[in-house]
């Protein structure tokens, strides 16, 4: 019997809510299509991200070498929550051969990187040593854009949610194939 139970209580959750992600283009750095095809992705977010699909920030720098937990080549780009699910559609159908590691910022960077990641594409093994296990700030980037962390407070109050729930509950009630929440 496990002894993990996740939580259920709305405050605690929606206090918890993940602001910020950072997807990490990897690719090879001695192998020169890669090389250029993880610079294409780039290029293309960046497009993108001007054009107004979605927000998408990648850091100026590319690293051709490994860096810190990052064994290959590889650069970020950080994301806000609003734009996650936009985001991780495009570079899950056009990131080629390039592999991409997925994983929130907290004040928890160790645990974000070997726990609370997710792998787009075949998974490279990382060097944890270097993270710090826990932070006191919490790593807030791009604060000029006012979205993730620096956002103002939600847009919903905890009543308008359960009310959204409770909604979205009556609703399935008509649709056979969808599981129902617990009474309790």
């Amino acid at each position: 019997m496990s002894d993990y139970h996740p939580p259920t209580d709305l405050e605690e959750v929606v206090n918890s809510e993940v602001k910020e992600w950072h997807f990490h283009i990897y690719f090879h750095q001695r192998n020169a299509d890669q090389h250029q095809a993880a610079l294409d992705l780039r290029d293309a977010v960046l497009r993108l991200r001007r054009d107004g699909a979605f927000v998408a920030v990648p850091l100026f720098r590319v690293n051709t070498d490994p860096i810190g937990p990052h064994p290959v080549g590889s650069y970020e780009i950080w994301v806000p929550s609003t734009s996650f699910s936009s985001v991780f559609s495009y570079l899950c159908m056009n990131r080629g051969s390039l592999s991409i590691l997925v994983h929130p910022l907290t004040r928890e960077a160790r645990r974000d990187h070997e726990f609370r990641n997710a792998w787009i594409g075949p998974p490279f093994p990382l060097d944890l040593s270097a993270l710090p296990v826990k932070t006191e700030e919490m790593p807030i980037q791009y604060p000029s854009l006012k979205l993730g962390y620096s956002a103002p407070d939600s847009e919903f109050t905890l009543d308008q949610r359960r009310r959204v729930g409770a909604n979205l509950e009556r609703i399935l009630k008509g649709e056979k194939d969808a599981a129902r929440a617990p009474m309790n």
